[in-house]
C-alpha cells in the first residue's frame, strides 16, 4: 500500500468524541517514517488533528498536532505475521486512563513511553466534516504512508468498542483471528473496508454507504489475516532494498551481490513461486536453509545448502557451478517448484521446465536440478549483482503482482494462488494454510 491511500469527506458530523477505530495491518516498512493507519486532519490543533499510526520508532501512536496522546513502550516489527490494532476513544469517560484505549491482537496495552490523557469532554477532527484517510496522516499528502497490507479497516461513530467485535481466539490454536463484525450501530460515518471488490477497494461494506476513493497504485493482495503469505524478509540484513510490500528487491550497491530471502520456510511440502528479472547484469534465485539465509556481499550459490539456478543457465551450489539450462535475462520469469517431500527442485524459464523437468515425478526426481540436503527448513532467496547499482528482481509468491503489474493471465491449478505459468500438480503457494495442510 506504499504510497496509496484512501479518503472520504463526510457529509455530515457524528460524533467527535467517542468512536471505535479496527484494522488488520501487516507491515512491510520498519524505520524512521512513519505508517498512518486512519488520520483526519481540520485545523493545526488537539481537536483538529489526529493521526492513528506506528512512529518512527515503530511503536504504536496516536498524535494530534501538538501532542502525543498515547505512545506505546511496546514496538512492532514483525514483518510476516498481521497485527489487529484498535483504538477505542471515548472522552466523556470519567476515568482519564479509560478515554483512550489501545488492544493489539485482542490484549489492552497498558505500558506507554508517553501517556497525555485528553481533557474530559475532548473533540477531535475524526468524525466532523473534513476529510478521513486511511494509509495516509492526511496532513501533508507526501507523509506517513502505510507501507504494507491492509484489511476489514472500520470505525464505528458513537461507540468506544472492545476488539471482541472484529476478532476472536481460535479454540484450536489460541490465536487471536478475525471475526466479521455483526450487529454493529456504524453511527452516522461509520464504515467498514474489505478491501474484497477489486473494482472498488474504497466500498463500504457497512451498509452505510460511507464509500472512499482510492488514490495511488492500490491494489488488492490474496494475502490476508487468515492467510499470509510469504514475502522477502527485511529483518534478514544485507544489502537489498525491498519495496512493493517485500515482494520486489532492489540492488543497491554497484560491487557486491544483493539478496533477499523469505519470511516463510518448511521442511515439507510441495512449493511454488515466480520470479521475474525486470533489471538485471547477473542474478540467481533457487532456495537456502534459513540457517544461511542472513546477508553477505557473496553470491548465494557459494552457501552449503543453497541451490541456486544463474543467469548463464548454470546451476549452483556450495561455491560451484555446472550446466543446467538456458540463460536468461530481463522480462524473463524463473519459476520454482521445491519438492521438500522428495527432497527435489525444478526450474522453469517462461513456463518451459528446464533439463527436460518433471516437477511431478516424485522420488524419481526427473530434470530435477538438485538432490536436497533433508532435514533443513528451506525458503526461497535470490541474488543480483548490477553494476549501476539498479538492478530488480520482482517476486509473485501468489498475490498475481510483479511488482505494481499484474500477471497476463492466470495459470491453472493456482489452488486460489495467482501465478502467470501453470503450477504443477500437487504444489501450492508457500502460506500459512498450505504449511499447515499440506507441509
Amino acid at each position: 500500500m506504499a504510497n496509496s491511500y484512501l479518503t472520504r469527506t463526510p457529509g455530515s458530523a457524528g460524533n467527535t468524541k467517542k468512536f471505535t477505530i479496527s484494522a488488520w495491518v501487516k507491515r512491510s516498512y520498519l524505520g524512521s517514517n512513519t505508517s498512518t493507519i486512519f488520520s483526519s486532519w481540520s485545523a493545526d490543533s488537539i481537536a483538529g488533528h489526529f493521526a492513528f499510526r506506528f512512529d518512527g520508532s515503530d511503536r504504536l501512536d496516536l498524535s494530534t498536532w501538538s501532542v502525543n496522546l498515547l505512545t506505546t513502550n511496546r514496538f512492532f516489527k514483525d514483518t510476516n505475521a498481521w497485527y489487529h490494532i484498535v483504538c477505542a476513544v471515548d472522552t466523556d469517560e470519567s476515568t482519564a486512563n479509560n478515554r483512550v484505549r489501545f488492544y493489539v491482537n485482542g490484549v489492552e496495552e497498558t505500558s506507554f513511553s508517553a501517556r497525555n490523557n485528553p481533557s474530559s469532554g475532548q473533540t477531535f477532527s475524526v468524525n466532523n466534516t473534513n476529510s478521513q484517510t486511511v494509509g495516509l496522516n492526511n496532513y501533508s499528502s507526501a507523509a506517513g504512508n502505510m507501507d504494507g497490507y491492509m484489511s476489514h479497516v472500520a470505525m464505528v461513530d458513537g461507540q468506544q468498542l472492545t476488539p471482541a467485535t472484529f476478532g476472536e481466539t481460535d479454540s484450536t490454536s489460541g490465536i487471536w483471528k478475525f471475526k466479521s463484525p455483526s450487529g454493529v450501530t456504524w453511527g452516522t460515518n461509520g464504515f467498514h473496508l474489505k478491501f474484497e471488490n477489486s473494482g472498488n477497494l474504497g466500498l463500504d461494506s457497512s451498509g452505510q454507504t460511507n464509500n472512499f476513493t482510492t488514490n495511488g497504485n492500490l491494489r488488492q493482495a490474496v494475502d490476508t489475516p487468515s492467510n499470509v503469505y510469504a514475502t522477502w524478509n527485511p529483518l534478514i540484513k544485507d544489502a537489498a532494498s525491498l519495496s512493493n510490500g517485500n515482494t520486489t528487491s532492489n540492488n543497491t550497491s554497484s560491487s557486491n551481490w544483493n539478496r533477499a530471502s523469505g519470511t516463510l520456510a518448511n521442511t515439507k511440502g510441495k512449493y511454488y513461486a515466480e520470479f521475474k528479472m525486470t533489471t538485471m547484469e547477473a542474478a540467481q534465485v533457487g532456495i537456502i536453509d534459513v540457517e544461511q539465509a542472513y546477508g553477505t556481499t557473496a553470491q548465494v550459490r557459494d552457501s552449503s545448502r543453497a541451490y541456486m539456478y544463474k543467469d548463464n543457465g548454470q546451476k549452483g551450489n556450495g561455491g560451484s557451478d555446472s550446466s543446467f539450462g538456458a540463460s536468461f535475462t530481463d522480462g524473463d520469469i524463473i519459476g520454482i517448484a521445491l519438492d521438500l517431500d522428495n527432497n527435489k527442485i525444478y526450474f522453469s524459464k517462461n513456463g518451459v521446465w528446464q533439463n527436460s523437468g518433471v516437477p511431478t515425478s516424485g522420488s524419481t526426481g526427473t530434470g530435477s536440478a538438485f538432490n536436497l540436503t533433508d532435514g533443513y527448513f528451506y525458503t526461497f532467496v535470490n541474488g543480483n549483482y548490477d553494476s549501476s547499482g539498479s538492478g530488480k528482481i520482482d517476486a509473485n509468491f501468489g498475490n498475481g503482482y510483479f511488482g505494481t503489474t499484474a500477471i497476463t493471465s492466470a495459470g491453472s491449478n493456482g489452488n486460489g494462488s495467482l501465478f502467470e505459468y501453470d503450477v504443477p500438480s500437487g504444489y501450492y503457494a508457500l502460506n500459512t494454510k498450505n504449511i499447515n495442510t499440506y507441509g
